[in-house]
């Protein structure tokens, strides 16, 4: 132990360090000969002086008198083609990361050498190299701070002319590793958060700043993939087409998170560069197609696609400028005193005015930059963003000729989407995107009146009339026939998917609460649209009763509620406007991918859109949505089917003794088993069914062993057409595990599950036969009627008259 110990502190000794240098010292060239040992010796060294940075000040000492740095500058230029650098690098990193005095890292970036590695000529196209560089630029930027930044750049005059950690980083910025990237842009973070204003200067001017018009042109190129991926015409399942715009989008939202990390750091000319590339390369184009300001002639990102682009744009890089611009352009049509004289445009002889779109937006820069919030910060970021936009409009000659030439129409611009027949992932996607601007903090006043949603006492705090406010602004004039088209969906004969469905919901609930807290109601035509829609959802529920899972109902009615009301009462903020490309999708299925579903799955849609119209009902009625279900669940002891089995046989298991009863004998067949005399025992307790096999004991004449049970829903029991003493069961193989402790995170998720299997049973006669099939009915019948019970309160038609004494209690 104690020799164990002496050896471990004399390998970190002052003496053992020395040694060590100085055998590396003698290296003169790296071969395949004495690669290992050169390795070794770098090991050492790195382990040694992250010791004595925190044990040994006089290892750290020797480890600056001894230029140990210059020696694996040397290391490196002596090492070409006997694969040194990477290991060399690895511990460089492992020795800048361990590093926690200021007086060490402060020597390590001075005299040039961390420089020096960083620009020796690597050879990355072999071996594996890459990533050992990148996480070593890492390590070096995790260190930087205002006072060794610049030990890192390289200055003439008053000026940055280079710095070779950035530069070299950015290389590797469209690297296809994802760790390299995220290297690179962690790197880049650190560099942007304690930058000076030279350094700022130089990474804000061309050609550097190129970089951060090439992150928004990726992006584009990304949300351009993405559409094609949307429209592709490949033949794949739903699923897989899912699969695949679930990967393209979480690249393009770490895109967009890496964009507003940058513009969080606060810098003005950061901010300048990021906002203007933003909206001139991405955002307007993208907006182009949902303006409808010139034809899509296919370089042109389809609208849907736009749309779920922006929203999520606006979800995440948020800010007065973004929003007020965004908006700016989506209600420029309507932009007057009233929607309707909007809707007729800013014409000559019916034609759009361009020039009074640049006008519209210069005002609305002016709004922005004089708003009381404006100051600071959020001022700088803001600075110049309108201006730039009407330049670009204004040197675009393709797209000043498509706003004079293009017609202005009514429901044209984002009304054209959302009144558009049968595109349902248009019109939900359109209406998010207005929801995001109208919950938005940061959304102009005026511009919160013409979209007339919310924030209602903010306007009228600026004096501006109520009638005005209310009149004229998009939701309140178009807000019954946007609630006639969402409805419709709603009512569609055959239902369309409960993923439709359920979305199409959430706006309802979205807008209804709107128009009861202005005081108004669901007019005739749509209240029977909903009336209809809810006796579907009924009648859809009390089918499934006589479904083969109808036993799990009321679980699964309890187990869905709570992460249904919660889907319902997301935030536009958080909801992930994924389900505008997920209704696509579906819209574009025809092999009938998208409507093969098991009946457990089947049920749970069911379970599911039944809750949706009954909490929409609640709405409607109570304004608010309900907290939980009313379910006539027995208070007093269970009671047994009647069919005097003994009392243990409804909780019988396998193994257990239980009493005959009336069993029925008959024969089955294990594969493994062979020919088995048992007997049939079906038994309904409440919302418990089971059929039970039995063996006799062989000791006990009147009562039998359990070898096999199987539920009963599902049974459906039916006699062989050739044989009539054969009874086919079908037994459910899947047993579905209910989570109450937490709602799940997705409440649309659906349980796969193996095959249903098969049992044939043999009787000695065929009246034996149809006794057993009309005694499994009768006990399926029984757990049936239980069922029924326990969901009555819910499919009466005055449910919601008789819920305000039961909550009251």
């Amino acid at each position: 132990m104690w020799r164990s110990l002496w050896r471990s502190i004399d390998r970190f000794s002052l003496q053992h360090f020395k040694y060590v240098i100085n055998e590396l010292r003698g290296i003169k060239v790296v071969h395949k000969h004495n690669r290992e040992l050169v390795i070794d010796l770098l090991q050492s060294i790195v382990e040694i002086v992250t010791y004595g940075d925190r044990q040994d000040p006089m290892i750290f000492e020797c480890f600056m008198e001894y230029q140990v740095l210059a020696e694996f500058v040397r290391v490196l230029k002596i090492g070409k083609n006997a694969r040194i650098e990477a290991p060399l690098l690895q511990y460089l990193s492992i020795m800048i990361q361990n590093m926690d005095s200021e007086h060490a890292i402060y020597y390590c970036l001075s005299n040039d050498y961390i420089n020096s590695i960083i620009e020796h000529q690597y050879e990355f196209d072999v071996g594996d190299l890459a990533p050992y560089y990148v996480s070593f630029l890492r390590a070096v930027s995790s260190k930087i701070n205002r006072d060794t930044l610049c030990l890192l750049v390289k200055v003439h005059g008053d000026a940055v002319v280079s710095f070779p950690l950035y530069n070299e980083a950015l290389k590797f910025a469209r690297h296809g590793e994802k760790m390299i990237q995220t290297a690179v842009r962690a790197l880049t973070l650190n560099i942007y958060n304690v930058s000076d204003d030279m350094v700022y200067q130089f990474i804000t001017t061309p050609p550097v700043s190129n970089y951060f018009s090439d992150l928004v042109c990726r992006l584009k190129e990304q949300c351009v993939h993405l559409d094609t991926l949307l429209h592709s015409k490949e033949e794949t399942s739903t699923r897989e087409r899912r699969n695949e715009l679930v990967l393209e989008t979480d690249k393009i939202v770490d895109d967009i998170y890496y964009l507003k990390d940058i513009l969080s750091v606060g810098e003005y000319r950061l901010n300048r560069l990021i906002s203007q590339n933003l909206f001139s390369l991405l955002v307007f184009p993208t907006l182009l197609p949902l303006l409808q300001l010139r034809q899509n002639d296919g370089s042109n990102i389809s609208s849907v696609t736009s749309l779920y682009i922006v929203s999520r744009l606006l979800q995440v890089v948020d800010g007065k400028s973004m929003v007020n611009a965004v908006a700016g352009i989506i209600l420029y049509p309507y932009m007057t005193l009233s929607v309707g004289d909007a809707m007729k445009g800013d014409t000559v002889d019916g034609v759009c005015n361009a020039s009074s779109f640049l006008d519209h937006l210069n005002d609305m820069e002016k709004r922005v930059r004089s708003g009381p919030e404006s100051e600071g910060a959020e001022n700088i970021k803001s600075n110049n963003l309108f201006g730039h936009l009407a330049e670009y409009l204004s040197s675009n000659s393709q797209l000043i000729s498509g706003l004079q030439n293009d017609d202005c129409v009514e429901r044209g611009g984002v009304l054209a989407h959302i009144f558009a027949d049968n595109n349902h992932s248009l019109l939900l996607a359109s209406l998010f995107l207005l929801l995001i601007l109208a919950e938005s903090k940061d959304l102009d006043y005026l511009l919160a009146s013409m979209i007339g949603l919310s924030r209602i006492q903010d306007i009228v705090n600026h004096d501006l009339s109520a009638s005005q406010v209310v009149d004229g602004s998009l939701f309140v004039k178009f807000m019954p026939q946007i609630l006639n088209a969402l409805l419709k969906i709603l009512a569609s004969q055959p239902p369309l998917s409960v993923l439709i469905q359920w979305h199409t919901g959430w706006f309802l609930r979205k807008l209804l609460i709107s128009q009861i807290s202005q005081g108004k109601t669901v007019n005739d035509l749509n209240f029977h649209l909903f009336n209809t829609s809810y006796e579907q959802s009924r009648e859809r529920l009390r089918k499934e009763l006589d479904g083969c899972w109808f036993d799990y109902i009321p679980d699964t009615l309890r187990n869905e509620w709570l992460s249904c009301k919660t889907a319902l009462e997301e935030s536009s903020q958080f909801k992930d406007p994924f389900f505008a490309l997920e209704i696509a999708v579906c819209q574009q299925d025809t092999d009938g991918d998208a409507t093969t579903v098991s009946a457990w799955q089947r049920m749970v849609e069911a379970v599911k859109v039944f809750i949706l119209h009954l909490q929409l009902k609640a709405v409607i009625f109570k304004g608010s949505l309900l907290e939980k279900p009313v379910l006539n669940m027995p208070n007093g002891p269970t009671a047994d089917s009647g069919r005097g089995h003994a009392s243990d046989t409804p909780s019988a298991s396998f193994g257990s003794d239980v009493s005959l009863g009336s069993g029925i004998p008959c024969r089955i067949a294990f594969s493994n088993a062979g020919i088995r005399d048992i007997y049939l025992i079906p038994v309904a307790r409440e919302t418990t069914g089971k059929l039970l096999l039995t063996e006799k004991h062989p000791f006990r004449s009147q009562r039998g062993v359990v070898i096999a049970i199987a539920p009963l829903a599902g049974l459906s029991p039916k006699i062989d057409n050739d044989h009539p003493s054969w009874l086919h069961l079908r037994i459910r193989e899947f047993d579905p595990k209910f989570n109450t402790s937490k709602a799940r995170s997705n409440h649309l998720k659906m349980s796969n599950h193996v095959a249903d299997g098969k049992w044939t049973l043999g009787f000695p006669t065929a009246k034996a036969c149809e006794a057993a099939r009309l005694l499994i009915l009768e006990e399926t019948s029984k757990q049936r009627s239980f069922v029924e019970s326990i969901l009555a309160p819910l499919l009466q038609d005055d449910y919601l008259g008789n819920l305000s004494d039961v909550e009251d209690e």
